[in-house]
C-alpha cells in the first residue's frame, strides 16, 4: 500500500484527486502502479485503478489478470469496481471507504449483483487514516 500512497501523493501534487493503484503478480511482484490523472488527460475513464489495469494488462498482454492483486487508496467507484471484475482480479485491497461515489461496500455494491462476471476477495481499510487524510487535504485546498 506504500506504493499506492506514494501515487496518490504525487497526484496530489499533480492536482488531480489523490488516488494510487499498484497491481502485483501472484507472487506479490509489482507488475503496474497509477495515480489518478483524469484532469491532466481530459479523461473521466483515467481513474488510478483503471490506468493500473491497462498498464498490467498489457504487459501481461492479456485482458485478465487471475491472481493478481489490487491495491488501491480509496473504495473504487462503480466503474472501476466493473474493470476489476472484468479483469478478473483476485484480491482488492483499497484504503478509504467513499460514501459518496464507492462502488463496493457503499452504493451499488458492484461484487454483489448477479450480473457481475467475477468478485474478487476485499480487503478494506488498509493504511486508511493516511488515505482519507490525503483526500481531506486535497477538497480542503479546493475550497480554499
Amino acid at each position: 500500500m506504500s506504493i499506492a500512497l506514494a501515487e496518490a501523493r504525487a497526484a496530489f501534487a499533480r492536482g488531480e484527486v489523490p488516488v494510487g493503484a499498484v497491481i502485483t503478480d501472484p507472487k506479490g511482484v509489482v507488475v503496474a502502479q497509477a495515480g489518478n490523472r483524469t484532469r491532466e488527460l481530459s479523461d473521466p475513464s483515467a481513474h488510478a485503478e483503471v490506468l493500473a489495469l491497462r498498464a498490467a494488462c498489457q504487459a501481461a498482454q492479456s485482458e485478465r489478470l487471475p491472481g493478481h492483486a489490487l491495491w488501491v487508496t480509496l473504495e473504487p467507484c462503480p466503474m472501476c469496481a466493473a474493470a476489476i471484475s472484468f479483469a478478473r482480479i483476485a484480491t482488492l485491497y483499497y484504503g478509504a471507504s467513499d460514501a459518496k461515489s464507492g462502488g463496493v461496500a457503499q452504493g451499488p455494491r458492484v461484487f454483489h449483483h448477479p450480473q457481475c462476471h467475477h468478485a474478487p476477495e476485499v480487503y478494506e481499510g488498509i493504511a486508511e487514516v493516511e488515505s482519507a487524510e490525503l483526500l481531506r487535504g486535497f477538497f480542503a485546498r479546493l475550497r480554499g
